[in-house]
């Protein structure tokens, strides 16, 4: 059967370890749903991670990033293993090549209560929790990667925050509140995540989002500490809504808001730039689960829908924005109707959860 007309080339990384396995899953629950909403893709698979480097020497070559950068959005796996790590003793990440590389500065991660999911808060309110941490991802601490300067009595890294990045990480962070308002039907808040009562980086990055918000003012908006933030996030997650912030500190609050929501296993995020995105589950490969069959899809699978709905706002179609939807609706129905992945104590495998959520596409129709 021939591709249609709008047929766009999606670049498929699988990775390592439960990469690869996610990824299968993934790919067996969008060609259903690409046939069903007549909408084409086209996966070119690519290889790199830590064991294409301990195989090639190099974890992503020139030639994979070249066809990775003419795709029209790159779908991830996971990608790095504990024990394959180059000579200055980190671990193989050319996930964050990627990020660098082709500016993606705006890591969405989002973080939302799914039906029948177990939740870390027994207060009823948890069921509401709803927002989204924006990590900036080209510059902050992790500027320092690579450029660190370590003695046998000193180790030193810089943390850099620019005005053009982050502005753009501004303008984003307005423009993803005001577009889930519309979604939600109610105001929008940005929140931004912050240090500035000790570094001066912080209060510059601070004074920029204040300039950036006057042209905002149908969002509202504020500034939290991030010691505060993290402490708030336990206390009463389902206040917030879109939470920029500096690189690191974005990473680590990450791993709190997947821990409110039911895990790793249920933490999808985007890495965007102004002209390329990867998408990508927040978890790593798990070493541990790797090869068993048990490792949770659904945070690549809610990657997928981001990345079909972030190439519907760049002119893919209504197409891709209907499949977006029913993706992530297909994922609540599945979870509401009793499955049960591993990871939240349940039976259901990784391709018995990828077939509970491809029998749901097309269901409500």
């Amino acid at each position: 059967m021939p591709l249609p007309s709008n047929t766009l080339r999606i670049a498929v990384m699988p990775g390592d370890g439960i990469g690869t396995e996610v990824t299968a899953a993934t790919l067996a629950v969008l060609e259903p749903l690409a046939k069903r909403h007549g909408i084409g893709l086209a996966f070119e698979e690519l290889r790199a991670g830590a064991f294409c480097y301990r195989d090639t020497g190099t974890a992503m070559s020139e030639e994979t990033f070249e066809k990775a950068a003419k795709a029209d959005a790159i779908l991830l796996g996971a990608m790095g293993w504990p024990e394959i790590r180059t000579p200055d003793g980190t671990e193989i990440a050319p996930q964050l090549d990627l990020r660098f590389r082709l500016g993606l500065y705006a890591g969405v991660r989002p973080f939302r209560a799914l039906p029948g999911v177990p939740l870390a808060l027994a207060d009823p309110r948890a069921r509401e929790i709803d927002f989204v941490i924006l990590r900036e991802s080209t510059e902050g601490l992790f500027f320092s990667r690579g450029r660190g300067t370590v003695t046998e009595d000193m180790a030193e890294e810089t943390l850099r925050i620019t005005r053009p990045t982050t502005e753009r990480l501004a303008r984003f962070s307005f423009g993803l509140a005001r577009r889930r308002a519309a979604r939600r039907g109610r105001k929008g808040t940005v929140t931004l995540v912050d240090k500035a009562n000790v570094f001066r980086a912080f209060a510059f990055m601070r004074g920029i989002f204040a300039e950036v918000a006057a042209g905002f003012p149908d969002v509202a908006h504020g500034t939290h500490y991030v010691d505060a933030m993290a402490l708030d996030l336990v206390r009463r997650p389902w206040a917030f809504d879109v939470l920029p912030t500096e690189n690191m500190f974005g990473d680590i609050l990450s791993d709190l808001g997947a821990g409110l929501v039911g895990g790793m296993g249920f933490a999808p995020s985007a890495d965007i730039g102004d002209t390329h995105a990867v998408f990508q589950p927040a978890h790593g490969t798990a070493p541990d689960i790797a090869g068993k069959g048990i490792a949770n899809p659904t945070a690549t699978i809610l990657s997928a829908a981001m990345m079909l709905d972030w190439l519907a706002e760049r002119g893919a179609g209504q197409g891709f924005a209907d499949a977006a939807a029913e993706l992530e609706g297909a994922v609540d129905a599945a979870f509401a109707d009793g499955l049960r992945t591993a990871d939240i104590g349940g039976g259901d495998g990784t391709a018995a959860a990828a077939k509970a959520v491809a029998r749901r596409i097309g269901a409500a129709g």
